[in-house]
């Protein structure tokens, strides 16, 4: 059938203003919204009937969005949990569960009003006051892995029924983007204060969904919520969710009505057309990166990072491994996103002259060993940055880590020294600023931090992100953690997916997922 390949406008110019910050995404699944034929001829979906869909895309690490440990969780936590905010389709922050916010005159606090009459999937009231214990948690809880968004937020409290005010150390005008996402969704206090490991298998929120089927590591199914607060809008009422097909049989399973949509490498392209299936290549805020532990030799040694930074050829892995698909890119923004830096645009070009006398220079010829962690089954790219490595220099044994232990082993014991891996976009700037470059960002194994950012990323917070002067100040931020931090931005992620041709186009959207009128 046909290859649909949607694309923003990059060569137009970024508005100077919070609409700059478009194409906003929380991983390579979260930018569509699956539009369903509904004509009686259509047949039923997946071989769940009318009103069913099936998607295999991935499963959360945990229902529980203070514990989720990856950012592209958030696609899948929105089918159960609301946050307050939301970003429209040029990455605003606009209402949801809050209908409106306020500053204060110096940004040091901020007051969202919630809609009225919002309830949990329980049917139990979803107020001012259980937002704000929602918050707290988030904020508090032992293991919470969003507390270090939050740092700089000293009090949370309910004003009667709708307000919830946020007190905070400093200013900071990031607060509305900052809780669109994981941060901000909304966990019934009923459930978390009786056995908060429970949300782990059993969400509590007040999403389009309640699940009432989960088994871990194979499927999960989601019934519509009928307290929804926009439930009048969601046409779904059976939704099937698995883990990424494989590779070698995903076009078989979607061709064979097993699943209604899933993702597919761009190796299989071809043979999804040729099965007769639609194919599409979404952007996305996905970008590949090597993880750099600064602790552990060899990279403990600057010289190291700065000649692999140069020595990947990144345009021939795009042509080899990627098919062709996906941009080139050196920082963790693509353009026309506000944060993008049009300097870095050629940062680290390849150049294994100069990588090789980086290493001779510093006395490292012939000398640097170590290993390239990636999650099994080894992508294609990994073996060319081996092979491109061992050029200039670096050798590097492939270390393949099963995906299910890959959080636990390389972010959170810090146990590898270099690890292939990709970055999902997050609401907020300053939420990826902080996962990847601060001494608590759960991507940066090394731990470091660099005062000249944090001090940069202080002046962006104080900053209202519709101002002027908002994407210089940003863009600046990019550079110094660039040209800093040792993490190695390689190319962005596209979004490539298979589906069945009885079922419309999927459709981008900048933030996660959304249901609302989508029909099945």
């Amino acid at each position: 059938m046909s290859l649909s390949v949607q694309r923003s406008n990059r060569s137009a110019p970024t508005i100077v203003s919070r609409r700059a910050l478009l194409r906003l995404g929380l991983g390579a699944g979260a930018l569509f919204a699956l539009a369903a034929c509904s004509d009686a001829g259509a047949g039923s979906v997946g071989g769940g009937g009318p009103g069913t869909v099936s998607w295999a895309w991935q499963l959360p690490t945990t229902w529980d969005p203070v514990t989720s440990s990856a950012g592209s969780d958030v696609t899948m936590l929105a089918l159960a949990y609301d946050a307050l905010t939301a970003l429209d389709g040029d990455g605003n922050a606009v209402g949801w569960l809050a209908e409106k916010w306020a500053y204060n005159h110096d940004g040091t606090q901020v007051t969202f009003t919630l809609r009225p009459g919002l309830k949990f999937s329980d049917g139990s009231p979803l107020d001012a006051a259980a937002v704000a214990k929602s918050i707290e948690r988030g904020r508090s809880a032992p293991g919470s892995l969003i507390a270090p968004q939050l740092v700089d937020l000293k009090k949370v409290a309910a004003q009667g029924d709708r307000d919830v005010v946020i007190d905070l150390a400093g200013t900071n005008y990031q607060y509305p983007l900052l809780l669109a996402g994981k941060t901000g969704m909304v966990v019934n206090p009923a459930v978390f204060e009786k056995d908060a490991h429970a949300l782990a298998t059993r969400p509590a929120g007040s999403g389009p969904f309640t699940l009432t089927s989960y088994v871990a590591n194979d499927h999960a199914e989601l019934r519509k919520n009928e307290f929804f607060h926009l439930a009048d809008q969601i046409a779904i009422t059976r939704f099937l969710l698995y883990p990424a097909a494989d590779p070698a049989t995903v076009v078989a399973s979607v061709a064979s009505g097993q699943y209604d949509v899933a993702r597919v490498p761009a190796s299989g392209i071809k043979a999804a057309q040729a099965s007769g299936l639609e194919v599409q290549v979404l952007d996305s805020m996905y970008v590949a990166v090597l993880d750099v532990n600064t602790s552990k030799p060899p990279f403990d040694n600057p010289a190291v990072v700065e000649a692999m930074k140069y020595g990947i050829d990144r345009e021939s892995i795009k042509k080899i491994a990627n098919f062709g698909i996906g941009d080139v890119g050196y920082q963790p923004f693509p353009k026309g996103y506000v944060g993008y830096n049009a300097q870095l645009a050629q940062a680290f070009r390849y150049d294994p002259a100069k990588a090789r006398k980086i290493l001779a220079d510093a006395g490292l010829s012939g000398k640097v060993r170590s290993t390239l962690s990636a999650a099994a089954p080894v992508p294609a790219a990994v073996e060319q940055i081996q092979a491109q490595l061992a050029d200039i220099g670096i050798e590097l044994e492939i270390d393949l880590v099963p995906p299910s232990q890959w959080t636990q082993i390389v972010y959170l014991n810090r146990g590898k020294p270099l690890g292939y891996d990709g970055f999902a976009g997050r609401e907020s700037p300053l939420q990826a600023f902080q996962v990847l470059f601060s001494p608590t960002g759960l991507m940066n194994p090394s731990r470091s931090g660099d005062p000249e950012l944090a001090a940069q990323l202080a002046k962006v917070a104080a900053i209202p992100t519709d101002a002027p002067e908002y994407p210089a100040a940003l863009q600046e931020a990019t550079r110094i953690a660039v040209t800093r931090f040792p993490n190695t931005f390689l190319y962005e992620v596209p979004s490539i997916l298979v589906r069945r041709p009885s079922l419309a186009p999927l459709k981008r959207h900048p933030s996660l997922l959304r249901w609302e009128g989508v029909t099945a």
